[in-house]
């Protein structure tokens, strides 16, 4: 493996901007490393041949004085969920395969006009729907440390390749937990903003009062640098946010320093108590806390009463949207075409059938069940009702603390395979994760050790108040700092090494 493919995306940006590597340097080791071991991982749907290119532009532009922004010549992968002008944008699913955007989503165009290179397109559950990336219809993604198992999901591409050394960068999109559930299992940082800190234009939508858009890293500052760029208004997203945010990344420097964390309330929830967490999941969650206790934060223990409902109520609301927003790939306006024959209908429902994978199915049916007539507000109004009282409990809990901590998910990775036959297993993978989602506060999950009983890789979370994701990059920063520190080395040093002789042939 390239040196150049271990550093983190602070210290390649340094070393781009000291003139020690080029962009095209940077960038073909990462296109060898996918080339070597992508075939195992298969984090890549497609593998943009236009990276060169655009590596190179920017070492001519570096090289003739143009002032670049703090990330540019840096590679970054892309969720499939994204459009882009010059790949397919297929969110995971065959009616859409071969679809290629006008248009670049916001955070690509955002991430390109800041210098990032676009590696390639990332692997992901079909329309974001699952929390393993077994439900994309390309054939399921790997976890690097263990390729027998999951690397999460929806965005277990973004994590996979992240962890994998394919890029130091990833965009990814989460709506209960897909970008925080597959740092949890792969070892990286992810990040959920407050719901519209990020502009979600050109985000193939599944539930769009739940979506959003965020940095997939192996270092708190490398999600602070890459939030920096992808952030802020955006007068094409009816939902975003117009307020003027900090440095993320002068964030988590501020928080490397480690003095943020005395006297920080950090809560706890007493109803989250350790019989629903593998054991090696709450022994790591616990001795994070000691280790921000030992330096002067206050242990809070609150109550969120409504959390449990939490699953419930978002597995009502996500199909009720999603059979809403997915109405548009019907063969006539987007997606796939079937069939020829019989009338308009008949075309829709066989594309539909063929297009869909089981998955999308269910959610699709449930969601227009929860929705028609005589059934709306027993289902659909009664879960937006429970996502007041969730709303409520945060605001109450945020009266006594700075943050709240959970374990990022109940497990480590599972089996491929093993829970694909258990649908509400699978949704309860999540439970840790949906309450934000459905608050719209933003929440961070860092890696927090390693479980005891088999070696994988555990998160924890940091939940804030909207609009305080500054303080999730401290908080993040500080802990994370002590913990490498504890570790004598970054947690993915650790991983095993990934066979050098994989094939590509996964990749489309």
């Amino acid at each position: 493996m390239s040196d150049l493919t271990r550093l983190t995306a602070a210290d390649l940006a340094s070393a781009l901007a000291a003139g020690d590597v080029s962009s095209a340097e940077a960038t073909r080791a990462h296109l060898d490393r996918i080339a070597a071991v992508d075939g195992d991982v298969h984090a890549f749907l497609h593998v943009n041949a236009h990276a060169m290119d655009a590596a190179t532009d920017i070492d001519r532009r570096r090289a003739a004085g143009e002032e670049l922004g703090p990330l540019a010549g840096v590679p970054l992968a892309i969720k499939d969920v994204l459009v882009t002008t010059d790949m397919p944008s297929t969110s995971g699913s065959r009616i859409l395969e071969g679809y290629m955007s006008p248009f670049d989503a916001t955070v690509v165009a955002r991430s390109r006009a800041a210098g990032l290179v676009p590696l390639g397109k990332t692997n992901m559950d079909e329309f974001a729907m699952g929390s393993s990336t077994e439900h994309s219809a390309y054939g399921p993604t790997r976890n690097p440390w263990d390729l027998d198992r999951i690397p999460g999901g929806s965005g277990g591409g973004s994590a996979a390749a992240v962890a994998a050394f394919e890029a130091p960068l990833a965009l990814g999109s989460d709506t209960g937990g897909s970008i925080r559930q597959p740092a949890h299992v792969t070892g990286t940082v992810g990040v959920k903003p407050t719901y519209g800190g990020v502009s979600r234009y050109g985000a193939i939508a599944l539930a769009s009062s739940l979506d959003q858009v965020g940095p997939v890293t192996r270092t708190v500052l490398d999600a602070g640098l890459l939030h920096d760029v992808i952030g802020g208004h955006d007068h094409r997203d009816s939902t975003s946010l117009t307020d003027a945010w900090p440095s993320f990344a002068q964030a988590a420097r501020d928080g490397a320093r480690g003095d943020v964390l005395k006297g920080l309330r950090v809560g706890v929830i007493s109803e989250l108590d350790d019989s629903g967490f593998q054991p090696g999941v709450s022994a790591s969650f616990r001795a994070a806390l000691a280790m921000l206790e030992a330096q002067g934060a206050e242990i809070v223990e609150i109550s969120a009463p409504h959390f449990e409902y939490g699953v419930a109520a978002y597995y009502l609301i996500l199909p009720a949207e999603a059979s809403s927003n997915l109405a548009k790939f019907d063969s006539v306006r987007f997606g796939m075409r079937s069939a020829s024959g019989g009338t308009v209908e008949d075309v829709m429902a066989a594309t539909r059938d063929a297009g869909f994978g089981d998955e999308v199915k269910r959610r699709i049916i449930l969601g227009t069940y929860a929705l028609s007539a005589g059934y709306y507000d027993a289902y659909y109004g009664s879960a937006q009702k429970v996502r007041t009282l969730i709303q409520r409990d945060f605001d109450a809990a945020f009266e006594k603390v700075d943050v709240i901590a959970t374990p990022s998910a109940p497990t480590t990775a599972f089996r491929l395979g093993e829970q694909l036959g258990d649908p509400l297993q699978m949704y309860l993978n999540d439970v840790t994760t949906i309450p934000a989602n459905l608050a719209g506060v933003p929440g961070i999950s860092i890696p927090s050790g390693l479980a005891e009983e088999d070696g994988l890789p555990v998160g924890i979370q940091f939940l804030a108040p909207v609009r305080e994701d500054a303080r999730l990059y401290r908080v993040g920063a500080a802990l994370e700092t002590l913990l490498v520190d504890s570790w004598g080395a970054p947690l993915l040093d650790r991983a095993p090494a990934l066979a050098a002789s994989g094939s590509n042939e996964g990749n489309r």
